[in-house]
């Protein structure tokens, strides 16, 4: 079988992967930030036990790999709970809580980079320090992660991968079905490479679209000042 035959008789195999892989990746993200933009709320509250179990969660999280957290939620907590679940939605939770907590210290660290100043003069026109911080500063320290995001989002499309450890049908695990009945491992992983490449490539002009788009906004903004 030539590379081309391969490739025809795969290519309906790979898309249905490569969108599952986008349906993880895309639902995981979206409550990510969720979960990120709450902790990181809870980590700069004055309130010692909000800021206490924001850092508990980062910490653990952060500290332990996907794959440990994968098996855990897949396999631990459901035969604790007795509870059953997909590996879709064990893969979901698993890649949300994993990238939630790296896109909290991203969200700190970009209000932390808002000026201090910001929050003082919203405050001088009455405003709640609740309503300044929605209105103020978080709207100019997503504007400075947007970089930081993008390349956590990259990050978890390519961490995708590894749950296919607990049987999801994404892409790579597709990619090892086709190598254990053709036993073409090296053009297989080739083209698993190039749909990753594809979903991350786009994503990266995507990210780049917004900043130049954001740039401009300041540009205007500042001049218009």
């Amino acid at each position: 079988m030539s590379f081309i035959e391969l490739l025809g008789e795969s290519w309906p195999r790979f898309l249905s992967g490569m969108g599952i892989t986008l349906e993880l990746s895309v639902i995981s993200l979206i409550i990510a930030m969720f979960i990120g933009l709450g902790s990181c709320l809870l980590n700069i509250s004055k309130l010692w036990p909000l800021h206490f179990i924001s850092q508990c969660y980062i910490n653990i999280i952060r500290g332990t790999p996907l794959l440990v957290q994968t098996f855990f939620i897949y396999f631990g907590v459901t035969k604790a709970i007795g509870f059953t679940m997909t590996a879709l939605q064990a893969g979901i939770i698993a890649l949300s809580l994993n990238a939630g907590a790296y896109l909290s210290e991203i969200f700190r660290g970009g209000i932390e980079a808002v000026p201090a100043g910001q929050m003082e003069a919203a405050r001088s026109l009455g405003l709640s320090k609740s309503a300044a911080m929605l209105r103020v500063i978080l709207p100019q320290a997503l504007r400075i992660v947007v970089p930081s995001v993008a390349n956590q989002c990259i990050i978890t499309i390519k961490d995708t991968s590894i749950i296919s450890v607990i049987g999801l049908y994404e892409l790579t695990y597709i990619g090892k079905q086709i190598i254990a009945t053709t036993f073409r491992s090296f053009e297989v992983w080739v083209m698993v490479g190039v749909f990753y490449f594809i979903i991350i490539y786009a994503l990266t002009k995507l990210s780049k679209l917004l900043e130049r788009r954001i740039s401009l906004v300041q540009s205007e903004d500042s001049q218009s000042a």
